[in-house]
């Protein structure tokens, strides 16, 4: 197999392993945000999303986009170990 094209599978999975690290950092850090900002309930998170908005909408919108974003990085995941595996096979 060329060289280089078995660098460029190595360096993707490289860089996909980073995506997931940066991703999951992301992750923890909304979720702190949310162990802070509910339990509180400020009132400029009420104006920030709008007039009509009430918390259990906002809880409600909030985990659904935990749950995408979670599925978004599971996807990303499978992606990157197929990566690997396929770098580690090129270079038997």
């Amino acid at each position: 197999m060329d060289e280089i094209f078995i660098k460029k599978v190595r360096a993707a999975a490289v860089a996909g392993w980073w995506t997931v690290l940066i991703a999951y950092c992301i992750l923890l850090i909304q979720w702190f945000a949310y162990l802070l900002i509910i339990p509180r309930q400020p009132a400029v998170m009420l104006c920030l999303w709008g007039e009509d908005v009430t918390w259990p909408e906002i809880r409600t919108i909030w985990l659904w986009a935990m749950v995408a974003y979670k599925l978004g990085l599971a996807m990303l995941i499978f992606v990157v170990i197929w990566l690997t595996l396929w770098a580690r096979k090129l270079t038997k």
